[in-house]
């Protein structure tokens, strides 16, 4: 458990196509346990990133804050947080997929790449039966949401986090705030070695373990592991 100062509120981030509501349901209920203010971001399509950055500067207006970011989101926490130090008191890095630049080979980066194109091609009610077909319901429920709420620029979001550059070492090396990591073991598109790598990297990291099945039984299990780091 991390000692730090109490957070302003807790600001949670949600992943690539994803909305406020899972970030919501992820975080939200450890946050709530805590007595602690929280704010679920919901990401502009149209420019993910610096929204989501916004977001951030605007929360952080009331105090040092207490970031939660899911895969995607985690990275634009822990880089927003790297930037502004005195802002954070820590982040809570859920399922990060990557390290560095090189991209090629991430699967996360080939996922929203090849979404993107079916899209563009097949159309909304094509691939969402397609994703719906190939995911778990929990999954598949949260994703046929957030695609329908994010359409029609859809496809410009997911080529937006195609393109973005993960966090590298030096960055998380040099990562002086608490970082709390959290993985599930068996997620093939957000590799527990990223995980890892993360929490070997950063001097004040935690990596904490959990598995698919639990998160899809409750994704408060981000929350109450990651946040539950810090109170």
């Amino acid at each position: 458990m991390f000692d730090s100062p109490h957070p302003a509120r807790v600001v949670a981030l949600p992943g690539t196509g994803s909305d406020a509501d899972f970030a919501r349901r992820a975080f939200g209920p450890a946050s709530a346990a805590r007595g602690l203010d929280f704010v679920a971001v919901e990401p502009d399509p149209r420019r993910v990133v610096a929204s989501c950055r916004a977001a951030l500067d605007a929360a952080a207006d009331s105090g040092p804050v207490l970031v939660a970011g899911i895969s995607l989101g985690a990275a634009i926490a822990l880089e927003w947080a790297a930037e502004h130090p005195r802002r954070v008191v820590g982040v809570v890095a859920a399922l990060p997929a990557w390290t560095g630049p090189d991209t090629a080979a991430c699967p996360a980066t080939l996922s929203a790449a090849a979404t993107a194109a079916q899209l563009r091609v097949d159309g909304l009610d094509t691939v969402i039966d397609r994703m719906r077909a190939s995911s778990p319901r929990w999954l598949a429920d949260a994703l046929t949401q957030s695609w329908r709420a994010q359409w029609p620029e859809l496809p410009r979001a997911l080529e937006e986090a195609a393109d973005y550059k993960w966090p590298d070492a030096e960055l998380l090396s040099a990562f002086e705030l608490p970082l709390a990591v959290v993985t599930a073991v068996d997620d093939p598109v957000h590799p527990r070695a990223a995980a890892e790598e993360w929490a070997a990297l950063a001097p004040r990291a935690h990596l904490y373990r959990i598995t698919l099945d639990e998160l899809g039984a409750d994704p408060a299990i981000l929350g109450h592991t990651g946040i539950g780091a810090f109170a």
